[in-house]
């Protein structure tokens, strides 16, 4: 980026970034207002955290664009994907917040610590969301990652906490290097970092078309990373069963949102023209994704690992959705927003059913929960069949608007056979979590404990997995809304 003598603060168009200068502003006072918060006030702190991110929604509402806005000399793009995104990913987190907060509270972790380092990977997937060049996504990128590895090991008594945080930060720092390297071809290919102006040099043949075909190479492999797509999943099952519920529950929702949005800055906006390569590339990982995914989700009997694995064979769905085309685009951000919204709930019924000394690991926890709770049964019952893409729930339309995008919108004849696939893996997939189903509702109950919930968890979490429900049997209205958006990214995507 070179220096402009005619530059002056007006240029920074400061009104757009006002989600994020409204995030940090709160997050800041939330650092200050927690180092005079005793223990047992810090309900303070939970307060004011969930005020920051509701603040940062309204401020996104407030300033909302409807095309697509430049800021910070072209390195942050407001438009219609990033700030109904943003959006969803406030609005999860302070979800997440009310659900952990008894949880928390129990092993002793209801400390300022997770909520400002929340608050930061919040700020960094804000970032990533709209950065339009490569320099402001590593940082959105690091930013959630460095906060993420934190929030791993906040249990510093958990051995197992310790050494998924361990592993999730070595295969992170190579990835990271990955991407910088294919950040550094793709600069020595093109001259420039900023994604729009790489497309426009690519169009005008100013290019090394190798060097610039072997950059993107190394960015999928860091992108595949983030997603935790097949081969570079190592670290999701050590982190969903090593951190604990509440923090495994806020790394495996609203950050694949953040990844969704992440990959289609790079590769749709960025690189367009070499889509011919990265396409195919998703297209094998999805594949892999699927597979592996699925079939080692069939061998858990740890219910946290089943999700993990679960998660993999689902980003395997969104990696697919690119290969489409406008509609590829638009079904890959409406499923990246009904997993966060499957994972969620999911998450908030295993803190909900943990307690002290009892964390809820096993599937065989869950025996007779129908017996215990009916509604939280039903709540679960609700996760898993639109997890499985069982009609009329979130996840069918999900996985059938990537299979509609697949089959119509594809320029690739191969694309029939791996949609097929994908429908005989969801079927595999049904079978592990029908078994959860059961597992409630047909056998003996293993814990006689009464389930205690706080009054608004409970509401929050009911509409959450409803949400399911509705949006699932009337799509329209969120589907309408993910058009608009994707059409007011000013691009023009076919093709």
């Amino acid at each position: 980026m070179n220096w402009n003598p005619n530059w002056n603060w007006a240029d920074l168009n400061l009104t757009v970034a006002a989600p994020e200068i409204v995030l940090l502003a709160g997050l800041f006072y939330v650092l200050l207002a927690d180092l005079w918060t005793s223990d047992k006030n810090r309900y303070i702190t939970h307060w004011m955290s969930i005020g920051v991110l509701l603040g940062a929604a309204f401020g996104q509402w407030a300033v909302w664009q409807d095309g697509a806005v430049s800021a910070f000399e072209g390195m942050y793009v407001a438009d219609g994907l990033s700030q109904l995104t943003k959006i969803a990913v406030y609005l999860g987190t302070a979800a997440l917040f009310v659900y952990a907060k008894p949880y928390n509270q129990m092993r002793g972790i209801y400390k300022g610590e997770f909520y400002t380092l929340a608050l930061f990977a919040v700020s960094g997937m804000s970032v990533m969301i709209s950065a339009n060049h490569f320099l402001s996504a590593y940082l959105g990128l690091e930013l959630l990652s460095l906060a993420l590895y934190a929030m791993i090991a906040f249990r510093r008594d958990s051995v197992v906490a310790s050494e998924a945080a361990l592993k999730y930060f070595v295969l992170g720092a190579l990835a990271s290097g990955l991407l910088l390297y294919g950040i550094s071809m793709v600069y020595g290919a093109t001259g420039t970092l900023q994604f729009d102006q790489i497309i426009t040099l690519s169009q005008a043949g100013a290019v090394n078309g190798w060097l610039l075909k072997l950059g993107v190479l190394f960015i999928v492999a860091a992108v595949a990373f983030k997603f935790g797509a097949v081969p570079f999943h190592m670290w999701v099952p050590d982190v969903y069963q090593g951190a604990p519920t509440s923090v495994a529950a806020f790394a495996g929702s609203v950050p694949k949102i953040a990844a969704t949005v992440f990959a289609f800055r790079i590769l749709v906006t960025g690189f367009a023209l070499q889509k011919g390569d990265w396409q195919v590339m998703f297209a094998i990982l999805a594949v892999l994704s699927l597979l592996v995914g699925n079939l080692a989700a069939i061998m858990q009997t740890d219910i946290k690992r089943m999700f993990a694995f679960s998660t993999v064979s689902h980003m395997g769905f969104i990696l697919l959705a690119f290969l489409g085309s406008v509609i590829g685009v638009q079904a890959a951000v409406y499923y990246a927003l009904a997993y966060a919204l499957m994972a969620l709930a999911g998450f908030g019924v295993l803190m909900l059913l943990s307690r002290d000394n009892h964390e809820c690991t096993e599937l065989s926890h869950l025996a007779g929960l129908n017996q215990r709770n009916a509604w939280y049964a039903f709540v679960m019952l609700l996760v898993m069949f639109s997890m499985a893409g069982i009609p009329p729930l979130m996840g069918f339309y999900a996985k059938f608007a990537v299979l509609k995008a697949l089959i119509t919108a594809s320029p690739y004849a191969w694309t029939l056979p791996v949609a097929v696939f994908a429908v005989v893996m969801s079927l595999v997939g049904a079978f592990y979590y029908l078994r959860v189903v059961k597992i409630m509702y047909f056998d003996e109950k293993s814990d006689d404990a009464p389930i205690e919930s706080e009054g608004f968890a409970k509401l929050l979490l009911s509409a959450n997995a409803l949400l399911l429900l509705v949006w699932g049997m009337a799509p329209d209205r969120l589907m309408t809304w993910i058009e608009l958006a994707v059409k007011h990214t000013g691009l023009s995507i076919g093709g």
